[in-house]
């Protein structure tokens, strides 16, 4: 009976961050979907417009950590609710930036949202999920970050009369609305409520990622996320760009960008399953061997066609890869410092995050051009993808503390 009862609990725990995943994919793409028109009016070189993309992301980098950190403290829920509230309301405010500076404030109050947003999105869904589902339950929340950039695609390809803000009013009133939604129909975590109502000691330093065996697999999951988010976000905000640069039309660097976050959706769902049962390795091998390929496609490709398989295999192996990282995340840490050790995983992902637009905007500076862009990502994917697999072949901490405390009683 307990179990039933618990599982619509669970459920709808999982598509309440699902749907909040949904607007954080949906902001995080929209300034590179907004980008040409951005750079029109603002009148913005490359180099400012990847200031303009690396700024929003410098937000993420605390928001990530300080929102993991309350998160272990106050609780998952309050945080959310907030988070979700400070990137709606300067997603709003970001429609009505009248200047360079007003924008570049405005994207980074947002980042700090969105980054205090998912840490908690993957930590609550780890722990309302069964645990023979909870690579999975996390990969499908993960998954809604690529869909909610396909409806930024498409609201993209739209044309309204407010023009580029139409994105930044949507990924603003939207999540403000959620937001309240959050606060009648989401249920704090269990584990949460059972850690805060025991009197055990817990250990929620910022050291404990670095004890014992947490070391290693904080180490290679830090540099693995760093070199995987570089790649991904790179091509969230320059591939608009960088496809028109190379010829196509506004519509047809949609369709590759909706393509794009589709692939990333199944690669999501589908690296989770496989982690799940137990081929987490051969889902990095898919993932980094595939993003090498497929950035060589997007880069070299004069085909259309190719264009558009190159865009989903990107889609698929990019967001796939950062899928195993996060579904892998949360089980190496115990319930006091998991969203903390979540949450500074993803900090140190956005160092990445904000070096990939600006490094992708002095290699276009230089006039090396798309082929360019993609070439400068790889020596970083080879180092990323050693270190996913060096995790991926590590026992699972959380499956040893469980087989201990069985053979204790």
């Amino acid at each position: 009976m307990t179990h039933r009862g618990n599982l619509p609990r669970g459920a709808a725990t999982i598509a309440l961050c699902f749907i909040t995943a949904l607007l954080e994919g949906l902001d995080l793409q929209s300034t590179g979907i907004a980008a040409p028109g951005i750079g029109a009016e603002f009148k913005l070189a490359p180099a400012m417009m990847g200031w303009v993309f690396s700024v929003g992301l410098v937000g993420l980098l605390p928001g990530a950590f300080v929102g993991g950190w309350l998160a272990d403290r106050i609780g998952r829920k309050r945080v959310l609710v907030g988070a979700v509230l400070l990137f709606g309301v300067f997603s709003f405010a970001t429609a009505h930036a009248w200047d360079f500076d007003s924008l570049l404030a405005a994207r980074v109050f947002t980042g700090l949202g969105l980054g205090a947003a998912l840490p908690l999105l993957i930590a609550l869904t780890s722990e309302a999920a069964d645990p023979a589902m909870r690579s999975t339950a996390v990969s499908l929340t993960y998954c809604g970050v690529p869909l909610g950039g396909a409806i930024a695609s498409v609201i993209g390809m739209i044309k309204f009369e407010t023009g580029w803000r139409t994105i930044f009013y949507v990924g603003g009133l939207v999540p403000i609305a959620v937001a309240l939604v959050l606060v009648v129909l989401l249920t704090e975590s269990a584990s949460f409520r059972h850690q805060a109502a025991s009197h055990a000691p817990a250990d929620r330093r910022l050291g404990a990622l670095f004890a014992g065996s947490a070391l290693g697999s904080t180490l290679l999951l830090w540099v693995a996320c760093f070199f995987t988010l570089t790649v991904l976000y790179m091509l969230l905000n320059w591939l608009p760009s960088l496809l028109i640069g190379q010829g196509y039309t506004r519509p047809q660097a949609g369709v590759v960008q909706i393509l794009f976050n589709l692939g990333g959706a199944t690669g999501s769902v589908l690296s989770g399953r496989l982690v799940d049962r137990d081929r987490a390795g051969l889902a990095v091998a898919i993932a980094y061997a595939g993003m090498l390929l497929a950035l060589a496609g997007l880069g070299l490709s004069g085909s259309f066609g190719l264009t558009m398989a190159a865009g989903f295999a990107a889609g698929y192996c990019a967001v796939g890869a950062q899928a195993v990282l996060y579904a892998r995340a949360p089980a190496l840490y115990g319930t006091p410092i998991r969203a903390t050790g979540v949450g500074a995983s993803i900090s140190i992902g956005r160092l990445g995050a904000i070096a990939g637009p600006l490094v992708a905007g002095q290699v276009l500076a230089i006039g090396a051009g798309a082929a360019g862009v993609m070439l400068s990502a790889a020596p970083g994917l080879v180092i990323a993808s050693l270190c996913a697999w060096k995790l991926s072949r590590r026992a699972d901490p959380e499956a040893a503390r469980a087989a201990q405390a069985l053979g204790t009683h």
